[in-house]
């Protein structure tokens, strides 16, 4: 503001034009409330408010406020003028920020300070001064948003294992289902309810050899591993019957992809399924599959997503595996927070 004390018996009361208020800043914060980045495919511009003029009288403008964008945890942040490809997978791309744990949060652009009023520029040699400095433009900022999957369990397995007839059969959700490979092709979610027990399903696009090179649908499925509790292991009986696959070779296979990717994936808790019993007749012809998994450590689950055999079991299983692995986080948290607490008092 430009402005001059115009007071009664003050001929010359000199500058008095106060400072603009500063522009709001934008920051992004994980909420756990939110699941999908669905609105950003209507909204895809935000801004903050910019800051208030000052006033007579050297009366500062008021601050822009602050916007805060916020999304589900799991949301990656990736800048889009980072010299990278648009196509570049994201598993290849830093991110600025993984906002994994709720409330967490990132300043993606500070606002633009505020202007200097005439009152600024007064000195003895220029006394009158009639002009004051405009504040700073705010920043602008490109951004892209890759959101990773937060469920309680994930359903693998090689494509066409049956996994979203599961997820449909466990849930409301209605994945695509089709007899071919990678009718899914990105991860769809199923809550579970049952009694007390409720926890989030996913159904995880298909898995093949190699697929932590990135055969297939490669780090896309991968990276949705990475978040969940449990991993259950959906064998497909059918392929075994009708093209002889080797359901063992199956389970080692997705177990290889999955420790190649992140070595810890292999120590969360797991569940295997024999799925498709249905056509299995009395399900004679699986005892000897089930006896070399028991001799691994495994008790199989028989199940059909199709007729709903065995479904209350599993759902029971992985209520039991989900408490167990909560459980599991609360006790690891609870230890390091323990040993920073030690650290600091020394």
């Amino acid at each position: 503001m430009v402005s001059f004390r115009r007071e009664k018996y003050v001929p010359r009361g000199g500058p008095n034009g106060g400072d603009g208020g500063r522009g709001g800043d934008v920051i992004m914060i994980a909420d756990r409330n939110l699941n999908t980045l669905h609105d950003f495919q209507r909204r895809r511009i935000y801004h903050a408010d910019r800051g208030e003029d000052g006033g007579t009288q050297e009366r500062k403008g008021a601050a822009g406020e602050t916007i805060e964008i916020r999304v589900p945890i799991g949301t990656m942040v990736f800048d889009v003028d980072d010299g990278t490809s648009e196509s570049d997978p994201d598993d290849e791309r830093a991110p600025l920020i993984d906002l994994s744990t709720d409330g967490q949060q990132i300043l993606l652009v500070r606002g633009g300070n505020g202007g200097h009023g005439n009152v600024h520029f007064k000195s003895s040699t220029r006394q009158t001064p009639d002009f004051a400095m405009s504040g700073r433009e705010g920043l602008t900022r490109e951004l892209r948003l890759s959101l990773k999957l937060l469920a309680d369990v994930g359903l693998v397995g090689f494509p066409n294992a049956g996994k979203s007839t599961l997820l449909r059969r466990l849930s409301a959700a209605r994945p695509k289902v089709a007899s071919y490979p990678f009718t899914t092709l990105t991860p769809s979610l199923g809550v579970v309810e049952s009694g007390d027990a409720r926890f989030v399903v996913a159904d995880i696009p298909g898995l093949i050899e190699g697929a932590s090179e990135g055969a297939g649908l490669g780090h896309r499925f991968l990276r949705h591993v990475e978040r969940t509790r449990v991993i259950v292991h959906l064998l497909d009986v059918g392929a075994a019957l009708l093209e002889g696959r080797n359901l063992l070779d199956d389970y080692d296979a997705i177990r290889r992809e999955l420790g190649r990717y992140r070595a810890d994936l292999l120590e969360r808790h797991e569940i295997v399924i024999l799925n498709k019993v249905d056509l299995a007749g009395d399900g004679s012809v699986l005892d000897p599959l089930e006896r070399e998994l028991r001799e691994r450590g495994i008790t199989p689950h028989r199940l059909s997503g199709a007729t709903g055999q065995g479904i209350g079991e599993l759902v029971r299983a992985m209520h039991t595996a989900v408490e167990s692995a909560k459980a599991a986080e609360i006790a690891a948290a609870e230890a390091e927070a323990r040993r920073l607490q030690q650290e600091s008092l020394r």
